[in-house]
């Protein structure tokens, strides 16, 4: 799996990096200093400086319970359209046993911080999203419709992100549930110099209907590391816990490419 629109029925993450690297509940001085939101469910309150430019990538492997296989490469393009809005665009490049390897369903979205501050909530964002039905095996074969709550917080030196999102499926219910939920606690901790980790629990309670799955809870660890201001890498394992998730390996990069021309 992996993204902030992995709740919408798609196969990529997002969840914050250290906050060495910068995980959303502080905002960060510098503009070219990259945001990680790769790689987990999770996604943090944090937007990119306006007029800025920053892309998400990586690879990752999934094995199945059957023994099939599954490959996907997220892609996500991140541009600020002010100082608490950031526009984000996801394309995903994916294969299963089967399917050959192509660009899945894609999907945008509008990340809109409210809140900075210290009260019960000291970071809080909503993004809405969009999925199109682009994909064809590659996806869902449905146009899906989402909102994410974000909240953001630290304490002490770790980062926290709790998400709680909710996507209203197209179709007619008989090959995708036409509501689903999903929920993810992730947190981040600096271990010495520029190297972090990152933990996550996540869960896709189980929808019902012709097309109802069992409930989903997963965790996800690995490390990550600081090798610029305007550069990020990352890497780990995803764990079921129970239900129908797979395991995987995931290694990726984060980066701020800067201003865009005006």
């Amino acid at each position: 799996m992996n993204s902030p629109v992995a709740f919408l029925g798609m196969t990529f993450f997002v969840v914050p990096c250290a906050p060495v690297l910068s995980s959303g509940s502080t905002p960060p001085v510098d503009p070219r200093q990259v945001q990680p939101e790769r790689p987990t469910v999770a996604t943090h309150a944090g937007t990119v400086a306006p007029g800025y430019l920053e892309i998400e990538t990586g690879v990752e492997s999934d094995r199945n319970r059957d023994g099939t296989h599954s490959f996907l490469v997220p892609n996500e393009i991140k541009i600020g359209l002010a100082p608490r809005v950031q526009l984000s665009g996801f394309i995903p490049v994916q294969g299963e046993t089967g399917i050959p390897l192509g660009i899945g369903d894609v999907a945008a979205g509008i990340k809109w911080r409210l809140i900075d501050g210290d009260g019960p909530l000291q970071r809080f964002a909503v993004l809405p999203l969009i999925k199109f039905r682009s994909g064809g095996d590659r996806g869902t074969n449905t146009t899906d419709f989402g909102l994410l709550l974000i909240d953001s917080r630290e304490i002490g030196p770790a980062s926290v992100d709790l998400n709680a999102g909710l996507t209203r499926h197209g179709g007619d219910g008989s090959t995708v549930s036409r509501t689903s939920t999903f929920w993810t606690v992730a947190g981040a901790i600096p271990v010495a110099g520029p190297f972090g980790w990152q933990l996550e629990c996540f869960g896709f309670p189980g929808p019902h209907g012709p097309a109802g799955t069992a409930p989903i809870v997963a965790v996800l660890t690995g490390p990550t590391l600081a090798v610029a201001r305007s550069l990020a890498l990352d890497g780990g394992i995803i764990v079921p816990v129970t239900g129908p998730q797979s395991r995987a390996f995931y290694a990726g990069l984060v980066t701020n490419l800067g201003r865009l021309k005006r």
